[in-house]
């Protein structure tokens, strides 16, 4: 359960993408509002899939397809956001650095969190035994969160290269280039 987690975690996708951008702009301290949202929005999602939830998708197919338009737009408002960004390092109290809601909105609109929870809910946790889905899930918060953090901290750490506008501006815009690249994927797999 933890290797499948981390594999499905630790690896390149939207929220990691925006929380290597927080962690940048933003340092790790501050940034971790996004890790501990986006971490608590995915073990929700996983608890309610290994609870059901995926059947109301079998169900009325509509359903997720609604769903996967309202992600590829988040994530085209995402790197909006990003592209137009003014380069400025923010601090602990700059508004603008992504929360808690932002970071678990982010996870019920990602298609990737999706497959994860189904996948897994589907490899663990296929009894529907609830001790098992409540052990999947606890497992997988702790490990999402070392996960999505690891990305902030990198982040952080190149925030000495990205400490003008100018730079801070092209980091940006070269994360908004990569959730474009997701949203397209996303819309192409269709």
């Amino acid at each position: 359960m933890a290797a499948f987690a981390l594999a499905l975690s630790i690896t390149p996708g939207p929220v990691n993408v925006v929380a290597l951008s927080a962690g940048a702009r933003h340092g790790l301290r501050a940034s971790l509002r996004h890790v501990f949202g986006a971490t608590l929005g995915f073990t929700l999602l996983l608890l309610a899939i290994g609870l059901g939830l995926h059947e109301a998708f079998m169900t009325w197919p509509w359903l997720a397809s609604s769903l996967r338009l309202a992600g590829v737009v988040y994530l085209l408002y995402l790197t909006w956001k990003l592209w137009s960004d003014d380069g400025q390092l923010g601090g602990a109290n700059d508004d603008t650095r992504p929360g808690y809601w932002s970071g678990a909105l982010m996870q019920w609109l990602n298609p990737k969190a999706w497959l994860a929870c189904v996948a897994g809910m589907g490899a663990f946790a296929a009894g529907g035994r609830v001790a098992v889905i409540g052990r999947f899930a606890a497992i997988y918060f702790v490990v999402c969160y070392l996960s999505i953090a690891c990305w902030a901290a990198v982040g952080n750490s190149i925030r000495h290269w990205v400490d003008n506008p100018t730079r801070l501006r092209r980091f940006n815009r070269a994360m908004a280039l990569l959730l474009a690249s997701c949203a397209f994927y996303l819309l192409l797999a269709w």
